[in-house]
């Protein structure tokens, strides 16, 4: 075990991932086990899209940190499920919006629910005091990225 104060950055970082790597897996496994057999990437579409409204596919890439390439392919998938559409953008024909259907709105509330169990059991062994800091240093590292 290391000595407290000896973490290294590769360390840290490696730590990260793993712990949104863990997240990832308990949110899969928490969404197959309610009936919604969903990757991280499409539960994160569709609560972005709920949170945020309709945006083009581009804002969407940016707004879930998701190649863009990738992209097309993850809201093919997700369309074909009735959970999104894309709706052209008035006044310019190329554009396309992409927006949730009645059952994606629906959905993301269900998508809520599994969210905020696995937080509730990743930070099981936090004070609420500890959950707050954890929270707020979890803030101040991003802002500084």
């Amino acid at each position: 075990m290391k000595p407290a104060g000896k973490h290294t950055a590769a360390n840290i970082c490696l730590l990260v991932r793993q712990v949104r790597d863990g997240l990832a897996r308990w949110i899969e496994q928490d969404l197959a086990a309610h009936g919604h057999p969903l990757n991280l990437s499409q539960f994160l579409v569709l609560r972005k899209l709920d949170l945020l409204g309709p945006m083009s596919a581009i804002d969407l890439s940016r707004a879930i940190d998701h190649n863009p390439g990738a992209m097309t392919r993850l809201l093919d998938r997700l369309e074909e499920q009735g959970y999104l559409r894309r709706a052209p953008v008035a006044g310019d024909r190329r554009a396309l919006r992409i927006e949730l259907t009645s059952a994606g709105t629906a959905l993301s509330g269900q998508l809520r629910a599994s969210a905020e169990r696995a937080a509730a059991h990743a930070l099981r062994n936090l004070t609420a005091a500890e959950r707050e800091q954890f929270v707020g240093l979890l803030e101040r590292v991003h802002a500084s990225l």
